[in-house]
């Protein structure tokens, strides 16, 4: 050290830090970062646009809200480059100069969040203690005025962080405990004297967070005081209701705020690992959960929520009037068939039907479905559906990773399941865009095009995962029944060859499928019963004959996975007649459970396929909520369910996959 002194020796980068010792899944640990920064990002936008596009919401609580919005999106987007760049590129240098601006970003932001939950705590307690007073009091050219006098005192303080900062020469290690930069962590790199840093970082912190949480404090004894002066328990629970979202904003900002503080100054001996982890709640849980609270909690903001997007919805389904080109006859037909878009009607009156033909009417768009009847709850149906999305990619995608690098896997059986997980997560992310997009933006159109695409894929799709059910169930067959032939028979480049056998399959059986629809014109309601396009659905919309559809339909799913299923069976039963010849009992039960996992694959797969099929065919009279609940079943659970059975009941997959995370 003293050599690198006397050469005054100065650093040009900081070195950010991770989760040491966890770096080879560092690319795992991005997917729940990267799902943190859009749900922070998306749910403080949608707050900001709910807030400005209504009027009714021009109140003080909610303009107070919009400002903790702005300012946990300003912290979202400060500390997103740098953590997001250390794990998913391992890029961890940062400039000297990009460090200082980032921290100061950082506190500069931090401070004004401080400052706007003293601004909502003030606002309960005028609502509270003084509602006669509330409106006369916080007038909106007095909260500009609160608004920009905070900024300002943020300003004035946080400003001189980073030219204390540049004074200094950094020649000692230059690695920063975080993914992001705080003055208090950069100044214990500086080879000079911190003091003035240190005093100055402590009075900036009493003088705004300190004094923001006495002021607290003090309204919400005030707040009490009032409250608990009330003779009637229901209004006193209703007052105090009030409170309940800025109370948890208030304890999801200032806790892990002031641990962090302490650890920096007085904990160096305390743990690496837990002082890494406080400083990720310190900065991505508020911002994340602080739109969710309030979306919850606030009945008017989440009815105004709900109405926008709905609202969006209906302004979208509108058509371009074109007055010149339309008779007052064709106007009727239009508006008709607003009327069917909105109300989600499944059929039209023969007479209006007979109209729309005689004027060569044609959809252009076709409107998905939900859960119809439910509307005001499809954001909080979305959560399973995203929980499912994710377990389904990161659950494939991980026995992918092992299969890939672990050498000792690289056998037919494992080869045949990454197949599998392929077309798992090719189905998971084909479906992703539509049935997310309704539950959430209530995005119901998908045009012609895009829904024949889709439709394409899907079945390509569930074609070749049926295909690759076969084959490992002939993997089955060979492991058991010709047990010595077993490596001579499934060789690497004799599976690449099968493998790409079942793609072609299912390329040419399921490429007509598009054209043969989109040939036809469809002006019968367009308003589809799934989140999602299929052949058999779609083809009930057309104006024509769909004879030659239903038969090429039929024809594929026997050809495909009739013959598969077929197949499938009667390898199970030589395995059976192997199985039971075996004398001992114990061998034969290790035969048998060897075929576990891929026997709850089949059942997952089938049942719902076979029973979809059935009621789209010959079950016009079925519940339609059967239908929704079997259709989400038919392309769900089995990207779900499969990496879970595979990898509870392979003990080999299991253990590289608990090995892997543990190294």
């Amino acid at each position: 050290m003293s050599g690198v002194n006397d050469t005054n020796f100065n650093l040009a980068v900081f070195l950010l830090t991770g989760i040491p010792g966890k770096e080879d899944i560092y690319l795992w640990i991005s997917v729940p970062l990267n799902l943190m920064y859009i749900i922070s990002i998306v749910g403080n936008s949608v707050i900001l646009f709910i807030i400005k596009t209504d009027p009714s919401l021009h109140e003080p609580m909610y303009i107070f809200l919009s400002m903790l919005a702005v300012t946990d999106l300003g912290l979202s987007i400060c500390t997103m480059p740098t953590i997001l760049g250390v794990y998913l590129f391992n890029s961890r240098e940062i400039s000297l100069n990009v460090c200082f601006a980032q921290m100061f970003f950082i506190h500069f932001l931090y401070k004004i969040e401080s400052s706007v939950l003293l601004l909502m705590a003030f606002d309960r307690f005028i609502a509270i203690c003084n509602p006669l007073r509330y409106t006369s009091i916080l007038t909106l050219p007095r909260i500009a005025k609160i608004g920009l006098v905070f900024i300002l005192r943020s300003l004035a303080l946080v400003f001189p962080l980073p030219f204390l900062l540049k004074r200094f020469q950094y020649c000692r290690d230059n690695v920063l405990s975080h993914s992001y930069c705080l003055h208090q962590d950069v100044m214990r790199l500086a080879c000079s004297d911190i003091k003035v840093n240190i005093i100055y970082g402590m009075f900036t912190t009493v003088f705004t967070l300190g004094l923001d949480l006495l002021l607290i404090f003090l309204s919400y004894v005030m707040i009490l005081k009032t409250v608990l002066s009330i003779a009637s328990h229901a209004e006193c629970l209703r007052a105090l209701n009030t409170c309940v979202s800025h109370l948890c904003a208030i304890l999801l900002f200032y806790i892990p705020d002031i641990g962090l503080v302490v650890i920096h100054r007085f904990g160096n001996s305390s743990s690496h690992l837990f002082k890494i982890l406080l400083g990720y709640v310190y900065l991505l849980v508020p911002p994340l959960i602080n739109p969710i609270v309030y979306s919850v909690k606030s009945k008017h903001l989440r009815a105004r929520i709900i109405r926008a997007f709905i609202k969006l919805q209906m302004d979208r389904t509108e058509p371009e009037e074109n007055q010149s080109a339309i008779n007052p006859g064709t106007e009727e037909l239009l508006e008709f068939c607003l009327l069917t878009r909105r109300n989600v009607e499944n059929s039209l009156d023969l007479p209006i039907m007979s109209a729309l033909n005689d004027t060569n009417f044609q959809f252009t768009v076709f409107l998905l479905t939900g859960i119809p009847g439910k509307e005001d709850v499809y954001i909080w149906i979305s959560i399973p559906f995203c929980l499912m999305y994710v377990i389904s990619i990161v659950g494939n995608s991980v026995i992918l990773f092992i299969i890939k690098t672990d050498r000792s896997l690289h056998e037919p059986m494992y080869i045949f399941l990454s197949m599998l997980a392929i077309t798992d997560l090719g189905l998971s992310i084909t479906t992703i865009p539509t049935i997310l997009g309704i539950f959430l933006f209530n995005s119901r159109e998908i045009s012609l095009d895009a829904c024949f695409a889709q439709l394409f894929f899907i079945h390509l799709l569930q074609g070749m995962e049926s295909s690759f059910l076969f084959l490992m169930a002939f993997d089955r067959f060979i492991a058991i029944c010709n047990p010595l032939r077993y490596a001579s028979i499934l060789t690497l480049p004799r599976l690449a060859k099968m493998g790409l056998l079942c793609v072609l399959r299912g390329m040419v059986v399921v490429l007509p499928l598009p054209f043969l629809l989109k040939r036809f014109e469809y002006c019968r309601a367009n308003v589809l019963s799934h989140s999602y396009c299929v052949h058999q659905e779609v083809m009930k919309l057309a104006c024509a004959d769909i004879t030659v559809n239903n038969i090429y339909g039929l024809s594929t799913a026997l050809l495909t996975m009739g013959l598969d299923s077929l197949l499938i069976f009667l390898s199970y039963v030589m395995i059976l007649k192997t199985v039971l010849s075996v004398v001992s009992h114990e061998e034969c039960l290790r035969a048998l459970n060897t075929c576990v996992s891929h026997l709850c694959a089949v059942l997952l797969f089938y049942i719902p396929e076979i029973g979809l099929s059935v009621i789209h065919r010959f079950g016009n009279s079925s519940s339609h909520l059967l239908q929704f609940v079997l259709g989400y079943f038919y392309l769900l659970v089995p990207p779900l369910m499969n990496p879970i059975v595979y990898s509870v009941k392979s003990k080999h997959l299991r253990a590289r996959i608990i090995r892997v995370f543990i190294n």
